[in-house]
């Protein structure tokens, strides 16, 4: 008679199938890649506010506990908050200068939902493939982003409006 267990394991950011098969008392250990995983998990939400002091009293109301970071990311001339609640992050963004990607957001649309980033094993990669996909990618080079991370963007006429960002750990 044949029987087996398995269970899902996580190894490398891949997924795999582990199975344990036992036959004629041989023991048999197969590992099978059920796919290649691209988007690990959403990242943050990145939100666009006019103040941030005011926005962190706000968001800490809101999720129960303060911010836990803040930091300038100069080349895109914003200041950043971050919260985490959970798993899961939310980055409020407040423009430094007029000229920011942020200050233009809010005037043309207000405070409110920037960007969904998405973490992912290898950034490079996965702008190939996007780029292969037929997506816009808003940088051709990964750039350094808050939290120490490497981002790029997806343009949001490629992503049914909504501003895409990768996020991979940086390895200082």
């Amino acid at each position: 008679m044949m029987g087996y267990s398995g269970s899902l394991i996580t190894f490398s950011g891949h997924f795999f199938l582990w199975y344990l098969v036992k036959k004629n008392a041989l023991l048999f250990i197969t590992f099978i890649v059920l796919k290649n995983q691209l988007m690990l998990k959403i990242e943050h939400i990145g939100i666009a506010v006019k103040n941030l002091e005011e926005s962190n009293e706000l968001f800490a109301k809101l999720l129960g506990k303060p911010h836990y970071k803040t930091e300038i990311v100069a080349s895109e001339g914003v200041s950043t908050s971050f919260f985490k609640t959970g798993p899961n992050k939310i980055e409020l963004l407040e423009a430094q200068h007029e000229e920011s990607p942020i200050a233009r957001f809010i005037q043309k649309r207000g405070e409110g939902v920037h960007h969904i980033a998405f973490a992912v094993e290898d950034i490079r990669e996965e702008m190939k493939r996007l780029e292969k996909e037929g997506f816009i990618l808003l940088n051709k080079e990964p750039k350094f982003g808050a939290d120490n991370k490497l981002v790029c963007f997806l343009h949001p006429k490629s992503s049914n409006g909504v501003l895409i960002e990768l996020c991979q750990e940086r390895e200082d």
